[in-house]
């Protein structure tokens, strides 16, 4: 029986149907390639545990080791005499880790506490689904440190920094503020963010499952570097009296809003802004879009009589008039169309240099007539109307200037005295300047400017510059529109403006925007001052309620500045104003 088993087997051994019908080359080829594949394996492990440990290393780290944020402290805000606007606290900030957060209902309430929150409104937060939240922001080191003492589990704190403006509302507008995350909202902290920022460092630490730091620095330390320190053009002596006269003078006037423009007209630094209302950048619960607005850069108006030395500038240029050449003014109302232009008085005859003297809207009106559409629209564009300040200031607008080509004669004439065409205060600053200087035109500047500047771009001939100048001083005399902008001691040269607002497309009979813009010396002007009042009540003309604002801001700011009188005192006293003069 065995043997015959034996045979049987033998023969199913020998069967054709089980031979190996495969290539022995293939059988070899696998064994190599799985051989091959130790090798390799057993190759990698050896450089990453051997020779380069770098990748499981970090691999192992990154279970406990984690890379903590070291915050950067942003750059100072100072003004041009390096006295601090603007200053970064140190602060803390508390945070959790709500999975690893146990805390009882003593310690909750605690806690709760020291935050200055409600207990349930803080167990929401410990209670979330998400990994990490905050609890507190910038709070002080005192109070973070009776947090720490507390040693709650899933609890944390980083160290953050708190913005400071110690100038309060008088800066706030120019200066601005910051977010909860270090980053400019407003104001110089917008404009300069990037420089001001700085770049945060990093320090290692090992954390166990809940989050809590059990050992310090056990790496590298990457120090942060600090935001650059930003030196505004800005004197802060000139902006308290800008703020404090204009303040008082939105009172006395009982107006809606104003501001004041400070240049610089030699380097194109501006020396003060200030807007009115106001508030406070340390403390910013509560406010409206009136106080947060930088009017002086945002809101535009009609100028009124401020513009009419560019078109008599332009008509001088152009060769149409001379300083006094004759203009018949009689009888004091202009008809074009269906429309009529009237002076506030019946002049005559007037010189050029009178029409400015007395401000004639006929006068203007006449002059604009003798000139092209295209020229006088180009020098509009000349001297920035219609464009956005090159300042790199968050919310400067461009004003309103229409294509010439649809200028009608009526809107000719009205743009000659400062209606149908709107600019910013900022911009009407500016635009003075080229009388200011010789006829050309420098950028402005939110910063320090080292050394005067080089001629900029002319707009006008420094001899029709100096003419407008001297037309500009009659204005301040007796017998013009602004004896109330006199300053003792010194020569100035201005012109009012006053403007009806319009509102629904048309012009309001009761509301007004009073301005005076005006330089000094006259001899050699070193200031523009611009000011406008929006909304004055009773008493309404440039030459009542802004041309003394004009007055006490220049003659604070030249004293100040130290900058010698060019006027006998005797003189400058003795002029009186003129009862009729208002425009």
């Amino acid at each position: 029986m065995m043997r015959f088993k034996a045979k049987v087997a033998h023969k199913f051994a020998e069967s054709p149907l089980l031979e190996l019908r495969l290539p022995a080359w293939r059988s070899r080829l696998m064994a190599l390639l799985i051989l091959f594949s130790f090798v390799v394996l057993i190759g990698r492990a050896f450089y990453l545990q051997i020779l380069d440990t770098d990748f499981l290393q970090e691999k192992g780290e990154s279970r406990y080791r984690r890379d903590i944020e070291i915050t950067a402290s942003r750059g100072r805000i100072a003004d041009r005499h390096g006295d601090v606007l603007a200053i970064s606290t140190p602060m803390r900030s508390i945070w959790a880790v709500p999975p690893a957060v146990q805390l009882s209902a003593e310690q909750t309430q605690q806690l709760a506490t020291l935050l200055e929150t409600d207990a349930q409104a803080l167990t929401r937060k410990l209670t979330t689904d998400k990994p990490f939240v905050f609890l507190r922001r910038q709070i002080p080191p005192p109070v973070a440190a009776q947090v720490a003492a507390l040693k709650l589990p899933g609890i944390g704190q980083d160290k953050e920094y708190r913005r400071f403006y110690p100038t309060g509302e008088m800066t706030a507008h120019m200066v601005g503020f910051t977010g909860v995350d270090d980053r400019g909202l407003e104001g110089a902290e917008l404009a300069f963010h990037g420089k001001l920022l700085g770049t945060p460092g990093s320090r290692s630490v090992i954390k166990d499952r809940r989050g809590q730091i059990v050992e310090e620095d056990v790496g590298a330390i990457k120090p942060p570097q600090d935001g650059e320190d930003i030196n505004l053009a800005l004197d802060s002596k000139v902006q308290y009296l800008v703020y404090s006269q204009l303040k008082q003078a939105i009172a006395d006037s009982k107006a809606k809003a104003g501001g004041v423009v400070v240049l610089d007209a030699r380097t194109g630094e501006i020396l003060a802004l200030a807007n009115w209302p106001t508030y406070n950048p340390n403390n910013r619960t509560d406010l409206s879009g009136a106080q947060l607005r930088n009017r002086a850069l945002t809101d535009t108006f009609e100028p009124g009589s401020t513009l009419k030395p560019f078109t008599i500038a332009l008509a001088m240029d152009s060769g149409k008039v001379r300083f006094d050449t004759p203009i018949n003014c009689a009888p004091g109302r202009l008809r074009i169309g269906t429309a009529t232009i009237s002076d506030t008085h019946r002049y005559g005859v007037l010189s050029v240099a009178e029409v400015i003297q007395k401000s004639s809207n006929v006068g203007a009106s006449k002059i604009a007539a003798m000139l092209p559409a295209q020229a006088m629209w180009a020098m509009f564009d000349g001297v920035g109307f219609g464009q956005v300040p090159a300042l790199g200031f968050p919310g400067a607008v461009s004003g309103r200037v229409r294509p010439w080509k649809t200028w009608r004669p009526i809107e000719q004439a009205t743009m000659s005295f400062g209606h149908g065409i709107s600019v910013s205060l900022i911009q009407l600053a500016r635009a003075y300047t080229v009388f200011a200087r010789d006829g050309d035109l420098v950028p402005l500047s939110l910063t320090r400017v080292a050394s005067p500047r080089p001629r900029g771009e002319q707009v006008f001939s420094p001899q029709t510059a100096r003419e407008v100048r001297a037309m500009l001083e009659m204005a301040v005399r007796p017998g013009g529109t602004a004896p109330r902008a006199q300053i003792p001691g010194y020569r100035v040269a201005g012109k009012t403006g006053t403007a009806r607002k319009l509102e629904g497309g048309r012009y309001s009979t009761k509301k007004y925007v009073a301005s005076f813009v005006g330089f000094a010396p006259a001899s050699d002007p070193r200031l523009v001052v611009a000011v406008m009042i929006d909304e004055p009540r009773g008493k309404y003309y440039g030459g009542e309620v802004a041309a003394p604002v004009f007055a006490a801001v220049m003659a604070g700011t030249l004293r100040t500045l130290g900058i010698a009188p060019d006027a006998p005192l005797e003189v400058a006293q003795s002029a009186k104003p003129a009862t009729k003069a208002r425009l």
